[in-house]
């Protein structure tokens, strides 16, 4: 423990107090000599998504002392979706500031990542790129699947359709009640390839997670073995000095990105992806995401964009299964947690033919693209996000009238009103909601059907806002765009009534108003006066755009690396 010294202006004073109140620990003097592991803790009873982690840290524990190392828990905060006001996307950074100080503030040679839920692993990858010790990721794992009259559930896409078949009509509230019960049957995370999974077999491509550990269900033995393994992995990493700065390269982000699109995963993605490299100073301009989907191929036939859930994904090979078959594309010399290389790592990974329908082969994928698609154009100068394979394809090239909310509460106020002119070729549009205008970029943007509508059977509409939509969801939806309107973005400048164009195949997203129109427009236009206090109000003021990756401003290294 001959590091990070409480401060008394005595050095030596310091040790000694430190010798003084650690005897309490029950440790011998030279047991402070081996690599002390700190693991953070994430545990939350208000977080469910956490609250079963207990064992997983025990046995991390375990394979920390196998492997001649100090393990020592401290804790952190812990954000879960469904408990959290307004938006855990609001406190992401501020997890990520808790996670960085507190591995920098404390004694510790290396540290286990303990997370999970959506916005806890990428905060947790944040710090940890910042902090920049020896650091391994581990998660609590998806929850089993659910189950209701023979139909498989998924948490929470099916949260989604359930609901928007209760407002249509065609879901009685009896029957609601009942598959609510069964959505979220076990401990874990989102069991389809939303946030928590997408962030989690991202890690593993980006050489932060044991092998195989992210599609592990919460419930499975085999998730107790590789916290295990984990514990053991994380001291070697020590020994071997592998920080997140020799690991996180451009490239180890590259391949990260391919097995996002390989596999569907969630929007929310590009985000975080974006804010862990730029701890690093490692750019990654928003047009790389739509290069690199342009040319992987979609394999994962996975919810919300497939048909199947990460318990079908562990048994079909888990993320090694589906980085085997992206070795093509991948740079296979970049270097793992592990000590080996990504290449080394796939060697031995060998993929059923039983599993065929859940992880295709290569050279017959599901698509010839991957799952998201970047869009620009006046409307989105700076970028926006589409989830194309959970989008309906015949609204992908879509002109039509807009209908704007300017904020999620006039959206929650009038969305259902039976007076709202509305139409199913319209596109609706959420201003201010995005990171600064919300506050926190919540995960508004997928925006309800409105009731009228859905009762006379409509299912999809294009949508268009500066917010987010969860991993889980899906439609015909564009997000971040960019800038938002709380900054004067043009999406603050469209009005009811004005045509936009939609064609993802060009990449294009227009609002069809005149120049002159909105400049008048852009002449009425006042910012938004931050009024609050405290954390949001810091948040408000530094929090960067979506395309820069929702950090703050402050967090970043002042010169960029091009590693």
């Amino acid at each position: 423990m001959g590091k990070s010294y409480t401060s008394y202006g005595d050095r030596g004073f310091s040790q000694f107090l430190r010798r003084a109140f650690n005897r309490h620990l029950g440790y011998n003097e030279e047991d402070f000599d081996k690599p002390i592991i700190g693991i953070c803790n994430t545990f939350s009873e208000i977080n469910r998504c956490h609250a079963h982690i207990g064992p997983l840290i025990e046995a991390i524990k375990r394979g920390v002392i196998m492997a001649g190392g100090l393990p020592l828990e401290f804790p952190t905060i812990s954000l879960g979706e469904i408990n959290t006001s307004p938006t855990t996307m609001l406190y992401r950074n501020l997890a990520a500031m808790d996670t960085e100080e507190m591995i920098r503030a404390q004694p510790i040679d290396g540290v286990v990542l303990m997370g999970g839920c959506d916005k806890v692993t990428p905060a947790q990858l944040m710090g940890a790129a910042s902090a920049d010790i020896p650091a391994i990721l581990f998660t609590g794992g998806p929850m089993a699947n659910g189950e209701y009259e023979g139909r498989t559930l998924g948490a929470c896409s099916d949260c989604r359709y359930f609901w928007q078949e209760y407002r249509g009509g065609s879901v009685s509230e009896e029957e609601l009640i009942k598959i609510n019960e069964a959505l979220a049957p076990t401990a874990g995370h989102c069991m389809v390839m939303g946030s928590a999974s997408t962030m989690a077999v991202c890690s593993e491509a980006l050489g932060l997670m044991l092998p195989g550990a992210a599609a592990i269900p919460a419930t499975h033995n085999k998730r107790l073995a590789a916290a295990q393994e984990t514990g053991k992995q994380i001291v070697e990493a020590v020994r071997q000095g592998l920080k997140p700065s020799k690991l996180l390269t451009r490239r180890s982000f590259e391949n990260a990105i391919r097995l996002l699109m390989a596999v569907g995963g969630s929007s929310n993605a590009v985000i975080h992806l974006t804010a862990i490299a730029g701890r690093l100073g490692i750019e990654l301009p928003i047009r790389l995401f739509d290069e690199l989907s342009r040319t992987t191929p979609f394999l994962a036939n996975l919810r919300p964009a497939g048909t199947y859930q990460m318990e079908d994904l562990f048994r079909a090979g888990g993320a090694p299964a589906v980085l085997k078959e992206l070795a093509p594309l991948l740079h296979l010399e970049e270097l793992t947690i592990t000590g080996r290389t990504i290449g080394e790592s796939l060697q031995s990974v060998t993929i059923s033919e039983t599993y065929r329908d859940i992880i295709r082969p290569y050279g017959d994928p599901l698509h010839q693209e991957g799952g998201i698609a970047i869009l620009h154009g006046n409307l989105a100068p700076n970028g926006a996000v589409i989830k194309t394979k959970a989008a309906s394809r015949s609204l992908l090239s879509h002109r039509g009238k807009a209908v704007v909310f300017t904020s999620v509460s006039d959206l929650e106020a009038r969305i259902n009103d039976p007076e709202l002119q509305v139409a199913p070729e319209d596109i609706l549009v959420l201003q201010n909601a995005g990171p600064v205008g919300a506050p926190g970029m919540p995960e508004a943007g997928m925006l309800p059907i409105p009731e009228k509508l859905l009762k006379q059977g409509v299912r999809d509409m294009v949508r268009i806002s500066d917010a987010r939509m969860s991993g889980t969801a899906f439609g015909t939806v564009v997000l971040h765009v960019t800038p938002e309107a709380a900054v004067g973005g043009m999406i603050a400048l469209v009005r009811t009534g004005d045509e936009i164009e939609l064609d993802v195949e060009r990449r294009s997203l227009q609002l069809l108003v005149s120049e002159e129109e909105l400049a008048r427009r852009r002449s009425e236009w006042t910012p938004l006066k931050i009024t609050g206090r405290g954390y949001t109000r810091l948040y408000q003021e530094h929090v960067l755009q979506a395309d820069k990756g929702c950090d703050f401003d402050f967090l970043l290294p002042d010169e960029p690396e091009h590693k």
